[in-house]
């Protein structure tokens, strides 16, 4: 009777301590992460926005029906990441996965796209290998965040290439997820969409040349070009972050004054700027002399702390360019071009950590000057097989065939970009009004804390276009070689660096690796391992049987 009345206080004990721990687990959440990359733990940042959200927030994800094996891992890792966002929100956040054209007709299905394209959600049509050939499929990889009445749509799938090839993104993506969501919930709370300007007054890049850049920033900012002879003072107000891309003629000492006032103020700048003048298309017709520009800039960078010199990079670790080999008939071959390129991001800084190398053109280095107050950091490098030429200098497509000798390439690495960070000086302290600025600017001795990146190439945010029907390829994408470069990521990083205050550009570094399978060894030894999944269970079973069996016998017979 004792033994048991202890058996069922032990019980009860048992189901009093399981109920407990199920009350406590509605109040208290916790989660241990035993991934060495630790892809389950949000970071402070996002614990910090959540908590601090007061308003209820819907998010709808639309990656939902019969997917690909690579977009259920999209979708899984997306719904682990937002049951964490639950956990943690000081408000109510709603989630539903939906597939938004499931049993629809095809007319249905047209109309269904088009009004979520209206509302910014895209599709993305797949071609799906398998063993009948290749099948279309449309999938919608985005999501909508909404709350207080606004909307902010998601892009879940990042960097899709124009070959199609998408599983080589989705590791991307998942890695991006946590920002994406943690900068669109900011977003919607904060009804904040930071003005990005490009400017267009001084021959920079064009808008088709711009194009994909233009557009990426789009999603989450409002990007517009800038004329700085006609932009005034309120407009210059209004700009959060200012890129100067390529220019090709000299700068007036209003337009400087405009931008020096832009900075005072707290405004930030990307100078993208060539100071050495060289393209490869004027090659084609025999030699090019690369000449120095005259930009008009040099005092204002040196002021500000930087200074691009004149001079060209050649590197061994480089693009390749197409061309004609064996006369007028011959064929098209790639070949290795020195003077573009490869840039490799300082993995010590996270604005540029983790980002694939960044494509070049005829760059130059970029030295920093020491000014008080201002903090430097390179964020861009070449290889340490590189040898800088002063210019003018005489340049030839004949050069490809020279093949570099690496003991003169063998050399440090030279800094192609900077980041500067501080209070900046102001190039107009004591100076009249230059000619042109009819308005009353307030220009203080120093800026108010602010930032600033110097890249030594004005083509770097440029894409190509195609020569067929004239249309723009993503920014990085390189149509010869079909590779995919870090210039698109490097853009957006910058971006997001200089427009948020709350640095959430962090978030894109999160490093989440996937161990993927062998496709050609599942393959080949698919037969084996469906005979071993279905026949190992059965057999542990049927000797687990014999063994209990022959194990009774054995006891009770003695």
């Amino acid at each position: 009777m004792v033994n048991s009345n202890n058996k069922w206080l032990k019980i009860g004990v048992f189901i009093a301590v399981l109920v407990l721990v199920n009350i406590a687990a509605q109040y208290f959440y916790t989660r241990i992460d035993f991934t060495k990359e630790q892809r389950y733990t949000l970071s402070d940042k996002s614990k910090t926005i959540l908590k601090s959200a007061k308003s209820p927030i819907s998010i709808t994800v639309f990656l939902e029906g019969d997917l690909p094996a690579a977009f259920k891992r999209l979708r899984n890792s997306t719904k682990d990441l937002l049951t964490d966002y639950k956990a943690y929100a000081g408000t109510d956040i709603k989630v539903i996965f939906v597939d938004p054209i499931a049993g629809l007709s095809a007319a249905e299905q047209d109309t269904a796209i088009n009004n979520l394209y209206e509302a910014g959600i895209e599709a993305t049509t797949l071609n799906i290998k398998n063993d009948n050939g290749f099948a279309q499929k449309t999938i919608f990889p985005m999501a909508m965040i909404a709350a207080d009445g606004k909307r902010f749509p998601v892009k879940l799938l990042q960097n899709l290439d124009v070959t199609g090839n998408y599983e080589e993104n989705i590791n991307n993506s998942i890695q991006n997820l946590e920002y994406l969501f943690t900068s669109g919930i900011q977003k919607v709370l904060s009804g904040e969409h930071p003005r990005i300007g490009f400017t267009e007054a001084n021959g920079e890049l064009s808008d088709l040349l711009l194009h994909d850049a233009i557009k990426s920033l789009s999603e989450s900012y409002e990007v517009g070009r800038v004329n700085l002879d006609k932009i005034d003072k309120s407009g210059l107000d209004k700009l959060k972050v200012l890129f100067v891309t390529k220019p090709q003629k000299e700068f007036t000492e209003a337009q400087k004054y405009k931008i020096n006032y832009f900075v005072m103020n707290g405004g930030r700048v990307v100078w993208s700027v060539d100071q050495v003048g060289a393209e490869l298309d004027s090659l084609q017709g025999g030699e090019q002399l690369a000449f120095n520009r005259s930009l008009n800039l040099d005092d204002m960078l040196f002021m500000y702390g930087a200074r691009i010199n004149y001079n060209l990079v050649a590197d061994a670790n480089c693009a390749e360019i197409p061309l004609v080999m064996g006369g007028a008939q011959g064929q098209i071959q790639m070949a290795p071009w020195i003077y573009y390129p490869l840039l490799m991001p300082d993995s010590a800084s996270y604005l540029v950590k983790n980002i694939d190398n960044v494509k070049s053109e005829f760059v130059s280095t970029v030295d920093t000057i020491g000014v008080k107050g201002i903090t430097k950091k390179i964020i861009l490098h070449s290889s340490g097989f590189n040898k800088v030429f002063n210019t003018p200098k005489m340049l030839s497509l004949q050069m490809v065939a020279e093949q570099p000798d690496p003991r003169e390439y063998a050399s440090v690495p030279h800094p192609v970009g900077v980041l500067l960070e501080g209070s900046f000086p102001s190039v107009f302290l004591n100076r009249g009004l230059p000619a042109g600025i009819d308005q009353a600017y307030t220009l203080p001795a120093k800026s108010k804390p602010t930032k600033m990146i110097v890249i030594g190439d004005g083509d770097i945010f440029k894409n190509q276009v195609s020569g067929r029907d004239g249309s723009a390829f993503p920014l990085g994408f390189d149509r010869y070689t079909q590779r995919n470069f870090g210039n698109k990521a490097l853009l957006l990083n910058i971006a997001d660096y200089l427009a948020n205050d709350d640095n959430l550009i962090e978030l894109r570094n999160k490093e989440v690796k996937i161990r993927l399978l062998d496709k050609a060894k599942l393959r080949a030894e698919k037969m084996q391992w469906q005979l071993i999944n279905i026949l190992a269970p059965l057999l542990l079973l049927i000797s687990f049987a014999i063994f209990q069996h022959y194990y009774r016998k054995h006891k009770y017979t003695r």
